[in-house]
């Protein structure tokens, strides 16, 4: 059972000089909700109708017990057990710390650590889902204990319980720069007779994780000619291979197979989700290189966007994470 806080009742006209034991939130529904006063303020004769005004008539002062935390306390060390050596913490804010990314990156949340953590006596720890890009100053998770003051020994044991697990449990990768090449095949494409129109959505979404695309080549739909623009960009030591059109089950649509035969371990063709069922991921050596549907093309969100960032942000794909893409996978059919 969770030590309760043993307070000294003051009236609010005689507090002047007392010190806040904790945040003071001031709720004007559909304008405002924050801190009206913050813990450890000294009350002035100015505060006095302030405090009014948010329903104080009385002003409790704490009596802490003995080997006990304060809110504020525990959360930062909530904070600090928990964080990565990326992230910033906030100060305590009504008892809540948040964490932080100063850069663009990739979550990486250890969900088993967080469900453990939760499952102690009067915890709170938020977390966004792992795998999910946040964008500079974005909030990846948020902690505070549920009363006023918790017993120091529970947050020791969640101490203890947080080091048992490898690495950090919250934590971002930044996104390094990536050289990206990119075969666009197609005879219709390659002959002119239509306007390209994935290499400006590929373009767009990797120079939004700071990357860029070194060079872009056609081919038509003829293996042996796009494997040569594959075996080019090998050549060239780019750090991802993106391969655009002829990904259907049209028998002309010859990409599959040019990837397989440019030398690529392909780790799967085809995935659950939709939109997007018709991914390839694969490797060559240690460059990646994958098949694109061509949803790329003119849906937001695709397969193609559930892995680009884990890719730039150098994980390597495995065939379970592609299979694993059909639970919450339906977006569009």
């Amino acid at each position: 059972m969770v030590n309760k806080p043993s307070f000294k009742e003051v009236p609010v006209r005689e507090a002047v000089g007392l010190v806040l034991p904790h945040d003071m939130t001031q709720i004007l529904p559909g304008e405002f909700k924050g801190r009206l006063f913050k813990k450890g303020h000294v009350i002035t004769e100015d505060d006095i109708e302030p405090l009014l005004s948010i329903g104080k008539e009385h002003i409790y002062i704490l009596d802490m017990p003995e080997n006990c935390l304060h809110e504020n306390e525990a959360a930062e060390r909530i904070a600090a057990a928990v964080a990565g050596p990326s992230l910033m913490k906030t100060e305590p804010y009504e008892g809540k710390i948040s964490l932080k990314t100063p850069t663009l990156g990739l979550t990486k949340i250890n969900e088993a650590a967080i469900h453990a953590i939760n499952s102690l006596e009067a915890i709170a720890l938020a977390t966004v889902e792992t795998n999910q890009v946040v964008q500079p100053g974005g909030s990846v998770a948020a902690t505070r204990i549920i009363p006023l003051i918790i017993e120091e020994e529970r947050i020791v044991e969640l101490e203890k319980l947080a080091a048992t697990f490898a690495g950090p449990i919250v934590d971002v990768i930044p996104f390094p720069k990536r050289r990206i090449g990119l075969v666009t095949t197609g005879s219709e494409v390659f002959g002119g007779r239509i306007a390209d129109k994935f290499g400006p959505a590929i373009k767009a979404k990797v120079e939004a994780f700071g990357s860029e695309v070194v060079e872009q080549r056609l081919a038509p739909d003829d293996k042996a000619l796009i494997e040569r623009e594959i075996r080019y960009f090998v050549e060239q030591q780019v750090d991802l291979i993106l391969v655009t059109g002829g990904m259907s089950v049209d028998p002309d649509d010859r990409t599959p197979g040019a990837i397989a035969g440019a030398g690529a371990e392909v780790v799967r063709y085809g995935t659950p989700m939709l939109p997007g069922s018709m991914l390839l991921v694969g490797y060559i050596g240690n460059i990646p290189i994958l098949g694109l549907p061509g949803a790329v093309m003119h849906e937001p969100f695709t397969s193609f966007d559930v892995f680009l960032p884990r890719i730039l942000a150098g994980e390597r794909i495995a065939a379970d994470d592609m299979t694993r893409l059909g639970y919450g996978g339906l977006r569009k059919c």
